[in-house]
């Protein structure tokens, strides 16, 4: 491919292996690529340094082990992330609801889709009570049945799109636009919500340390690898950041 790292020529078989752990990624091919070239520069930097280890995965963590040094979170940092994020710590917390979905499919025109859902939408905001019936005649899911009814959830049960939404509404509060999840559009309704419970700080304090450390040596190694990458003559290749799998 043309790729070099400081003179060094980046091998296509390399690639290729490296290839199969990125079929979840957007462009597998551009994050292989991405990763062989990270992962060279690393061990560019570890031949330089003499850094010794069992093998390249071993080297690799002592030198970033060695080189990357974040503080601990401490009890100011840690009462603070508490303050601020008490839904994360809430536990029993439910919610009953009920939702309209219509399913993107590619034989309809997603335009088509969106303004059928968009009229429904406001012929509910119009009359609230017709909710169960417009459920039955135009849900593509089998709650439409029993009115739209998903019956109580818990934080997680749904995906994070509609997550979201559904835990920040009120009982009997409808959501203002539509719902956009990777199964389609809902009209989505909290019928009845259910407080939970938030934990004592001192029942999650080690929780969020170690939360904190982690994202803080996640942003440590992001800046070294920027450093490395930016010090090292790559051609043939534009690394998009220096962020990389291997070292998350």
């Amino acid at each position: 491919m043309g790729i070099t790292v400081n003179g060094i020529d980046i091998d296509d078989a390399l690639i290729e292996q490296e290839l199969p752990h990125h079929q979840q990624a957007a462009n597998p091919l551009k994050q292989s690529v991405h990763e062989v070239v990270l992962r060279t520069v690393l061990l560019q930097e570890v031949g330089r340094l003499g850094i010794e280890g069992s093998d390249d995965d071993a080297r690799i963590e002592a030198l970033l082990a060695r080189e990357v040094r974040v503080p601990e979170a401490d009890l100011a940092a840690c009462e603070t992330y508490y303050r601020n994020h008490p839904r994360q710590f809430t536990r029993g917390e439910l919610v009953e609801a009920r939702h309209i979905l219509f399913q993107v499919t590619p034989s309809v025109p997603l335009e088509l889709v969106r303004g059928t859902a968009e009229a429904i939408l406001e012929a509910i905001k119009a009359e609230p009570a017709r909710f169960g019936e417009l459920a039955a005649q135009y849900s593509n899911c089998s709650s439409g049945a029993v009115g739209g009814s998903l019956g109580q959830l818990a934080r997680g049960a749904c995906v994070p799109e509609f997550d979201d939404v559904l835990f920040r509404l009120g009982a009997g509060e409808l959501a203002g636009n539509l719902v956009e999840t990777r199964f389609g559009l809902h009209i989505l309704e909290v019928v009845r919500r259910i407080d939970g419970v938030v934990l004592p700080f001192d029942a999650v304090r080690s929780q969020i340390a170690d939360y904190l450390g982690t994202a803080a040596w996640q942003r440590g190694v992001h800046q070294y690898l920027q450093i490395l990458v930016g010090r090292a003559r790559i051609e043939g290749i534009t690394l998009e950041g220096s962020q990389s799998p291997l070292v998350q």
